[in-house]
């Protein structure tokens, strides 16, 4: 998820305060420069195919609703590889997209869903391997890299029918190393300070604007026996995003993109200031990260233990009770007091598919790719599981909920938006981060010198 745009008013606006059109969000959202990965693939747990709905033959043609055309010509199936698993409503999200294909199209689509994480861990080896025709990816560096690898199937010819739907910033982040399209956009989600409403208003806080709030919130929230910042880092990218986060807010978002591209240096004094920072957050922070899953932390706000948690709007997933989602909010993560405070850089990582080149159903896979790209899948997936935007322009937005206009707000105030950490650089130095962060985290009073020193020397160690 990435784009420039306007830097944000003074105050936040209120959930719902204005009006946000998809040119107005998605338009705005430019630097989309390093793009990759998260979550990962293989050894996959197969659904049972989409059994084809009886339709009456003629594929319908996209409508002025924003309905995703479908080709009458191509029959027959196909299959996708999902990482669409952190949750059962996760995952029947996805299966209720490829329904709605398989019944306008008549094409099935067997899906093989695998653990988020190894799903990741995997994609290598999997592309190599014998891979589904579509999985499910993210935009940016890591796609590139598959790309540049001959992993990926070309999808140019299929952006000629499906480009006029994006913004030039999501053809930007879908666009490989050679100027060919390999990505289809399907929807993006902030990075944001996620608490629950109904906590603040019994507890009589205030959502805080900078760092010396942020902090007084949490002291206030520890003598009322409330964890302030819920945290995990298990899967070991979770810590990422508060790097970026506190680098973006201290150094500037080219800093950090240059950073993560080899063009700033590691060893930089400026790298020691962002975990100097970090520790002032530490007494803050939930203890016994490295051993607790993202989607735990999670529940702890939920079940509000927590006051808030610092990630992805994804996080809402974990509120699986309607009341309970109702009662979630967020806002940007504080200021720091520095001139990039008005900048307001942000990680809003884009979510998406890809054609492998190994695909033995290319025409169907490119078929299904086609309906991914329009508004039509995006909100069927999204209504099931509200935690993102979509991509899309026909996406109608008129049945936005409170949650979906406050993530639509946030992207489209934030002047310069990065992928994330391991979608925005090598993947090798991204494996390697995940290790660098734990060490950080398991010993803070460390020579920081020392460290941040070794991490420049891993990268360098990786060459061109």
């Amino acid at each position: 998820m990435a784009d420039p745009v306007t830097p944000r008013a003074a105050s936040q606006p209120a959930v719902g305060s204005r009006t946000v059109t998809r040119r107005q969000v998605l338009g705005g959202i430019a630097g989309v420069a390093g793009l990759a990965a998260a979550p990962s693939l293989i050894a996959a747990c197969s659904t049972p195919a989409a059994s084809p709905a009886a339709s009456s033959g003629g594929a319908p043609s996209a409508s002025a609703g924003g309905s995703a055309p479908a080709s009458a010509a191509v029959t027959g199936s196909t299959t996708l590889g999902s990482n669409y698993s952190n949750t059962d409503t996760d995952t029947k999200a996805m299966q209720a997209t490829v329904d709605a294909f398989t019944k306008k199209t008549s094409i099935a689509v067997k899906v093989n869903t695998t653990n988020h994480e190894d799903f990741q861990t995997r994609i290598s080896s999997y592309l190599q391997g014998t891979p589904d025709d579509v999985f499910t990816w993210f935009a940016g560096y890591r796609m590139r890299t598959y790309a540049n690898q001959g992993l990926a199937g070309d999808l140019t010819e299929l952006w000629g029918k499906i480009g006029s739907n994006f913004t030039d910033a999501f053809k930007q982040a879908s666009t490989g190393d050679d100027n060919k399209q390999y990505f289809v956009p399907f929807y993006n989600y902030p990075w944001v300070v996620l608490y629950r409403k109904s906590v603040f208003a019994d507890k009589g806080y205030t959502v805080p604007k900078t760092w010396t709030e942020f902090k007084a919130l949490g002291d206030k929230m520890k003598t009322d026996g409330l964890v302030p910042l819920a945290f995990a880092d298990k899967q070991g990218w979770p810590a990422m995003g508060t790097f970026d986060i506190l680098n973006m807010r201290l150094n500037g978002y080219k800093f950090h993109v240059d950073l993560m591209a080899g063009k700033e240096k590691w060893a930089d004094p400026k790298i020691k200031t962002v975990f100097d920072t970090w520790k002032e957050l530490l007494p803050y922070l939930q203890t016994g990260a490295l051993a607790r899953d993202w989607q735990d932390a999670a529940q702890g706000l939920v079940a509000k233990k927590s006051g808030m948690y610092f990630l992805g709007t994804f996080a809402g997933q974990q509120a699986t009770k309607p009341e309970d989602h109702d009662d979630l909010d967020f806002f940007p993560f504080p200021t720091l007091g520095t001139q990039f405070d008005s900048e307001l850089g942000i990680d809003a990582p884009i979510d998406g598919f890809m054609l492998t080149a190994k695909a033995k159903n290319a025409d169907q896979a490119k078929a299904f790719l086609e309906y991914l790209a329009h508004g039509e899948a995006q909100q069927i997936f999204l209504k099931l599981s509200p935690n993102g935007i979509p991509a899309g322009k026909d996406a109608d937005t008129s049945g936005y909920s409170a949650f979906d206009k406050k993530s639509a707000e946030i992207i489209g105030a934030s002047g310069a938006i990065a992928q994330y950490l391991d979608r925005d650089t090598k993947p090798a130095f991204a494996d390697e981060m995940i290790k660098k962060l734990q060490a950080f985290l398991t010993d803070p009073k460390q020579d920081l010198t020392k460290f941040t020193d070794a991490i420049q020397k891993f990268w360098d160690s990786l060459g061109d």
